[in-house]
């Protein structure tokens, strides 16, 4: 029985590890990649508490060595959908009536489990499974997941105490429930944390969940259910199902219970939600709710005052970590002329350093990108590019597939502003730059705003404050993160909340209040303390000042 108000502990923080030479967490990152790929996991489906194994199993490789075999996992269909729908709703009395606190010790346990002896191992899987370096792996699938589990907590906490005023004889209060039904988790292969934040927000506010990863990141997803599971999560409250898009849509948006959808993807795939979610209201018990984060064509600004060595780093790290397999991943890049040649020396000087291969090997900083497909795409992008007039190949253009899934870093000049890598989100380690002349920044602002249907995340590097100021505000639309002198990557939880306007998404800031919110519907209580027995007002006396008894 809750008999208190809680505190939980101060959300802070995880601290990055650095991986360097002889640190114990690279030794056991180590040895823990070693271990993981001399096993040959069968990897169930999560329903109900079950392990359901359907026999048709699929195969997972790391995308820069797809000859190597990590395991198989199980691919469901449609009934499987229908299946954790049911588990769901069986578990939610339940869960929902479970006091809040309770709820929060699971994640806060999580958080504690995944900081301490589950690190290398999440860290591991998504090495070997998402071709993310060492470094790219403690920042994405160990820090940022301990950041949303202990921040949803605080944060959640602070949603419970927001209460209203009651004036004398009366007592308001607010109960935030969760949705009446269960929430739909859609995730993506790139951020293993976002992959986990997005089914275990919605369950920390008292919400169940069906949740559906990219095939490409159900490696990691195994190890977070476990992780979760090892955490306390009752059965029922998260099921994990591996079918495909069209299969698990088809089931969850014609669902009389279906409440809500977390979604990181394509905006493509978005609009289509939408679109299904609309014509299919008439069946729902409520207004779902859409929390998504799309597309981006992220971009980086330097005005003419700017330090063009800063400016180089930043687009060499915004454009290239993660193998540019970000969201926030600077793509397209406008550089005043009087700063074009010592960028560009910069640039093209540190590529030359920059090692690509496996995650295996510590000292690579690019490695694969994620499936054939996704290469084909940049390959065919670059290959255009070599062909057509008025671009000019600045570094890289090269790619290879024979082991693994490798596009060389690519720095692409361009003279036309609406070129197509200009435009397009290629979701790559392919970087756009357009050279304008210096008089021109305020018509460049403008042409940064009207490129792009996005509006994820952009940057600007000045000097000159009056310059920042104008850009801050001549973009004050196209993006929903925005960085002064730093690259346009790296939010940090609790620092800054991540999430776009536009074709970018819903801007439900994952990692805040603000997407918590998201997730419960909340019911005014007032009660009134001692009830009116005469249903007249004082209005009604007379002028003698006696009651106005009726009649006719």
């Amino acid at each position: 029985m809750s008999n208190a108000f809680f505190q939980v502990p101060p959300a802070v923080n995880e601290p990055v590890k650095s991986y360097r030479p002889g640190s114990p967490e690279r030794v056991e990152l180590q040895a823990m990649l070693q271990q993981m790929r001399a096993e040959t996991l069968d990897v169930p489906m999560i329903i109900g508490g079950r392990e359901v194994r359907t026999g048709n199993r699929q195969r997972l490789a790391p995308p820069h060595d797809h000859r190597h075999t990590l395991g198989h996992f199980h691919a469901g269909a449609a009934e499987h959908v229908e299946q954790a729908i049911e588990a769901a709703l069986a578990a939610r009395p339940t869960w929902a009536a479970m006091p809040w606190e309770q709820r929060a010790a699971i994640f806060l346990r999580a958080a504690d489990l995944l900081a301490g002896p589950w690190r290398a191992r999440l860290n591991a899987a998504t090495m070997l499974g998402q071709s993310k370096n060492a470094f790219q792996a403690e920042i994405d699938s160990a820090c940022e997941l301990i950041d949303f589990f202990r921040f949803n907590v605080q944060f959640a906490t602070e949603i419970y105490r927001n209460q209203p005023q009651s004036l004398p004889g009366t007592w308001n209060r607010v109960e935030y429930r969760p949705l009446e039904g269960f929430v739909f988790a859609l995730t993506p292969f790139n951020f293993t944390a976002i992959a986990g934040n997005l089914p275990s927000s919605a369950a920390l506010m008292g919400n169940v969940v069906v949740w559906k990863p990219a095939n490409t990141q159900i490696y990691s997803a195994h190890v977070l259910m476990d992780l979760l599971r090892a955490a306390g999560l009752p059965d029922g409250v998260i099921n994990l199902v591996f079918v495909s898009g069209p299969t698990a849509g088809e089931v969850v948006f014609k669902h009389r219970e279906f409440a809500g959808i977390h979604f990181t993807g394509s905006t493509g795939v978005f609009d289509g939600i939408w679109k299904t979610v609309g014509e299919n209201r008439h069946l729902y018990r409520s207004y779902p709710r859409l929390v998504g984060e799309t597309g981006g064509k992220d971009f980086v600004v330097a005005h003419p005052s700017a330090n063009p060595i800063a400016v180089a780093v930043g687009l060499l790290r915004g454009a290239f970590e993660y193998q540019g397999q970000k969201c926030s991943a600077a793509s397209r890049a406008y550089v005043p002329r009087s700063l074009w040649f010592v960028i560009k020396e910069k640039l093209v000087a540190d590529l030359k350093t920059v090692k690509m291969g496996p995650t295996e090997d510590f000292t690579n900083f690019v490695n694969a990108v994620i499936d054939e497909k996704s290469f084909d795409k940049l390959a065919k992008y670059i290959d255009e590019a070599k062909a057509a007039s008025g671009v000019e190949v600045v570094a890289g253009g090269t790619y290879d597939k024979s082991v693994g899934y490798f596009i060389a870093p690519t720095v692409l000049r361009v003279d036309d502003p609406k070129y197509v890598t200009m435009c397009d989100e290629l979701f790559g380690p392919v970087l756009t730059v357009y050279v304008y002349e210096d008089a021109k920044w305020a018509e460049t602002l403008k042409l940064v705003d009207e490129t792009s249907p996005y509006a994820l995340t952009g940057a600007v590097f000045a000097q000159d404050r009056a310059a920042l100021l104008e850009a801050e505000r001549a973009l004050v639309n196209a993006a929903g993160n925005f960085y002064l002198n730093d690259k346009p990557t790296g939010a940090v939880v609790g620092q800054q909340p991540f999430g776009g306007a536009r074709a970018s998404g819903t801007n439900d800031k994952a990692g805040s209040s603000l997407n918590l919110l998201r997730w419960v519907s909340a019911r005014s209580i007032k009660e009134t303390l001692v009830s009116p027995t005469d249903y007249r007002y004082p209005f009604l006396a007379d002028e003698s000042g006696a009651a106005h008894e009726g009649g006719i």
